[in-house]
């Protein structure tokens, strides 16, 4: 069974693994998930707790114990250790997908 974490626009889902070609993303002082369009706050993670990685278009964490998902307008989410797909969620518009605005 997967294991699903939502906060505001960004959905974590659990894999198995990381795919094959992914690589490791840079980080600096904290580890941005996503941006809200509207109010220009993030869903964060403390890089000490977690490491993203690229594969084509798809976003990937690897998470350690401890981590936390935090954003200054949603509760904090801890997260269990293991593998995630970042997926940003949207939403229906007549014509065309966009992406949820936190």
């Amino acid at each position: 069974m997967k294991t699903l974490y939502r906060q505001g626009d960004v959905l974590l889902v659990s894999v198995e693994e990381l795919p094959e070609d992914a690589l490791e993303e840079a980080v600096k002082d904290r580890l941005v998930l996503a941006h809200g369009e509207v109010t220009g706050h993030a869903h964060v993670i403390d890089p000490a707790m977690a490491k993203a990685f690229r594969s084509n278009q798809d976003r990937y964490l690897e998470v350690q114990s401890g981590a936390a998902l935090c954003h200054e307008e949603h509760a904090t989410l801890k997260l269990k250790p293991g593998f995630y797909k970042i997926v940003i969620q949207r939403e229906y518009s007549p014509g065309e997908p966009r992406r949820v605005l936190d």
